[in-house]
């Protein structure tokens, strides 16, 4: 059994992320891994400061939901980042959450990439919905997601999930009339598959 954290970034409550995370959700559950969603609607994470407070060994200055989130991101062994579309990137929700990551990070001797610091070693995935379906249309948030995730902090990828096609941005959720919610579904039971 794996822990399993979800971070969801969008605004709708009922929209097409939101399903996608439900779907996903109920595959690792049905799995036996313990799943939490977070949504960062519901808890504010403010951008990092740069103030380096963090780098003196002191807690984080700012007074938000981060600072309560840390415990479960250490203790997870997976982050699910979960977002809609946003000028053709992630959310700024998700940006500010891993932007905060600073503050977890350790002097690293040895750096690899160039960087100076280390973070949690952690297994990530990525659940992403769309208006637009174009071979273009999750470029952009792809190469975030590879760079920032992967190179950099070095998490461990397990996967992607580009849901596109899911409607209008000014209509009415249209994800289930895609074959988006049964991929989610599938990915969340075999997110896995090989432990």
């Amino acid at each position: 059994m794996k822990k399993i954290l979800v971070i969801h970034s969008s605004g709708r409550s009922k929209g097409n992320t939101a399903q996608l995370v439900e779907s996903f959700v109920k595959g690792a559950n049905e799995k036996g891994h313990y799943t939490e969603v977070i949504s960062l609607v519901k808890n504010e994470v403010k951008p990092c400061l740069g103030c380096n407070a963090c780098r003196y060994e002191k807690p984080c200055i700012q007074k938000d939901a981060f600072n309560e989130l840390i415990p479960k991101i250490k203790e997870a062994d997976c982050l699910v980042f979960a977002s809609p579309l946003y000028f053709w990137s992630m959310s700024a929700r998700i940006k500010a959450f891993i932007e905060r990551f600073y503050c977890i990070a350790v002097k690293d001797g040895n750096p690899p990439y160039g960087r100076y610091e280390k973070y949690p070693v952690k297994d990530c995935a990525l659940l992403m919905t769309a208006a637009d379906n174009n071979f273009w249309t999750f470029e952009q948030a792809v190469s975030y997601y590879q760079y920032t995730f992967i190179h950099y902090i070095g998490f461990h990828d397990k996967g992607m999930l580009l849901a596109g096609g899911c409607g209008h941005t000014d209509g009415k959720p249209q994800i289930d009339k895609t074959n988006h919610l049964k991929e989610a579904y599938e990915f969340g039971k075999n997110i896995y598959s090989e432990s």
